[in-house]
């Protein structure tokens, strides 16, 4: 099969296409005819080897055995049955749930063994991939490149807002809101939990976007007066900020949050470090949650809200599978609405 390979730490120019073996299920597993895989941050950090905090590492810190197929938005058909694997799922179309875990039910994503596909297993730049069958789940819609866009960012996103717990009647700020994530938490904050939203963006062209999506104020993180914006679009301080910028808006979150309020972070693409003063943080009564990922129960959940309309799929681009360096490039580019798809070449119309 033709698969795009990572050869080690570095740039796009570490990504080689190359012909490999069709990998074949063992026991309890599934080999899948892959339709479509979004990018993610996961993989590029992956490549780039940012991960680690003192060194190259994967999404865990030991590091990737190299070459590795990078890749965990998966969508397919599942064409070949390991043993142990009921006749009923061959044909199937599925999405898959992206990592592996001994974890107990609830907090599968806290597992020292939690490992990542596309880090730690072969992933979705490729013709085939093979994956354990229980991870499989029906695709929400029926479209393998809309349902493959939501596996990473929309857990991450639903889990983002499932642990702020968003209620009817609170406000919620989402900044990165263009981005595979932000864009989700806006749909899924708004048109699920029912909060009103106010999305942070760079170009404010994305504003009738983003008010299609669901937020009902948008602001661009450019403005010098930006925490003043939000506060009066809001009459007051906000409930919650889901950030996926990092330092590069830090002040503003906190500056904006009201006393008890609640900020949860999933990524740090403005910036990994950041000055604290730590008053802010107890004078203002602040809960400050991490979170990557989520559980196999969010994920289902999410699926059912996806294929219930709740939250729609968001595509700027795809790109063929050769191209996976040119997409990752794009991918990195500012002023993009939503996620890039990589189609293998049985897939390009």
């Amino acid at each position: 099969m033709k698969a795009v390979q990572v050869t080690g730490y570095g740039d796009v120019d570490k990504l080689e296409v190359r012909e490999v073996p069709v990998p074949e299920p063992g026991k309890g597993e599934v080999l899948v005819k892959i339709k479509a895989c979004a990018i993610n941050n996961t993989e590029i950090w992956m490549r780039e080897g940012a991960y680690g905090s003192g060194g190259e590492s994967g999404w865990r810190p030991e590091g990737v055995d190299f070459p590795r197929i990078p890749g965990s938005d998966i969508t397919g058909e599942i064409v070949a049955l390991g043993s142990d694997v009921p006749q009923s799922m061959d044909g199937r179309n599925v999405v898959l749930f992206p990592f592996t875990s001994s974890g107990e039910e609830g907090e599968e994503h806290f597992s020292d063994d939690m490992s990542f596909i596309g880090s730690e297993y072969d992933g979705g730049y490729a013709e085939y991939v093979v994956w354990p069958a229980h991870l499989c789940y029906d695709m929400p819609l029926a479209d393998h490149i809309e349902s493959s866009v939501f596996t990473v960012s929309g857990l991450t996103g639903w889990h983002m807002v499932n642990q702020i717990q968003a209620k009817p009647g609170e406000t919620v700020v989402v900044t990165g809101a263009t981005g595979g994530v932000g864009s989700l938490n806006v749909q899924i904050a708004a048109n699920v939990f029912g909060a009103k939203v106010i999305a942070i963006v760079g170009d404010l062209d994305a504003e009738q976007r983003m008010k299609e999506l669901g937020a009902s104020f948008v602001f661009s993180y450019k403005s010098e007066s930006l925490a003043t914006d939000i506060l009066e679009a809001n009459g007051g301080p906000v409930d919650a900020v889901l950030d996926v910028v990092g330092d590069a808006l830090f002040d503003v979150s906190l500056e904006v949050l009201k006393k008890g309020g609640k900020f949860c972070i999933s990524g740090s693409a403005g910036g990994q470090k950041t000055n604290f003063d730590f008053r802010t943080l107890y004078l203002k009564h602040i809960t400050m949650y991490g979170s990557v990922l989520g559980t196999r129960q969010e994920f289902e959940q999410m699926l059912k809200a996806i294929s219930e309309r709740k939250i729609r799929p968001v595509i700027e681009k795809t790109f063929p599978l050769e191209h996976a360096g040119d997409a990752q490039k794009y991918f990195k580019e500012k002023g993009k609405v939503g996620k890039i798809v990589l189609l293998p070449p049985a897939e390009i119309k």
